[in-house]
């Protein structure tokens, strides 16, 4: 059974501002400024962000009985992973997050203190792209990939296959772009969704200017494809919404 713990009450999110006062073109980048409103920024800029995160306890609870080691790869603030310590059954875990941000990792762990799970919780300073990966019967890469540059994600995905014990598995969750003539109308959708939550026309074209260089995702079949070139043989989409998509990959026994 999946478990919520109460959250603490003064767990406040800093709004999401920073667009606002940009006046110069610059490069999205995870610094301080970035980590103090993340959890606030994901909120309100990835649709069933929470959802996501509810599906991949579900996954992992249905999947795995036994002990269970998970490493979050590209961790920022820490959210998923203290989401799974406070809402997997009990049994013993070992939650490692990775991420090359001082800032995020700082935030990291002072979330994790907060809601004292810091018992089953580590976040470790690296480079996801040549980290050590021990034997791990998980791995997640929330909205991670997406900042790989695309020639070096091919090797990630062969590394992270070869990384998971056999019935292991890989959870990607990514921004996608839509074929053809979805194309346009999806990214319309998408700003939508934005101006839902309270973002103005000058903080979307700010963030999306700023990102352009950064972020640069796949179809849904170019993602399907990385994974099964990588030596995933069965590869299944467990949540979609129009350019988002959360793919799970197992590695057969």
């Amino acid at each position: 059974m999946l478990r919520t713990d109460p959250e603490p009450k003064n767990d406040k999110m800093s709004r999401d501002d920073i667009f606002q006062h940009i006046d110069k073109k610059a490069d999205f980048t995870f610094n301080d400024q970035v980590a103090e409103v993340f959890d606030d920024m994901v909120h309100r800029s990835v649709p069933l962000y929470e959802t996501v995160i509810d599906a991949i306890v579900r996954l992992l609870n249905h999947h795995f009985t036994d002990d269970l080691t998970v490493y979050d790869l590209g961790c920022s603030t820490g959210t998923t992973l203290i989401e799974l310590a406070k809402r997997l059954d009990q049994r013993p875990l070992q939650l490692i997050g990775i991420d090359n941000a001082p800032p995020m990792l700082e935030k990291a762990r002072r979330k994790a203190a907060m809601f004292r799970k810091t018992d089953c919780l580590r976040f470790i300073r690296d480079d996801i792209t040549s980290c050590p990966l021990p034997d791990v019967d998980a791995v997640i890469c929330n909205y991670t990939l997406q900042f790989i540059r695309p020639p070096l994600r091919r090797m990630m995905a062969e590394r992270l296959y070869q990384a998971l014990r056999p019935g292991g598995i890989l959870i990607i969750c990514e921004k996608v772009l839509a074929a053809g003539s979805f194309h346009h109308p999806f990214i319309d959708i998408y700003h939508d969704f934005k101006r839902e939550q309270g973002y103005s026309e000058l903080e979307i074209a700010g963030k999306r200017e700023a990102l352009e260089n950064v972020l640069i995702p796949f179809t849904v079949d170019e993602n399907l494809t990385l994974l099964r070139n990588a030596g995933f043989s069965q590869v299944e989409i467990f949540c979609k919404w129009f350019n988002f998509a959360a793919f799970v990959a197992l590695k057969e026994k």
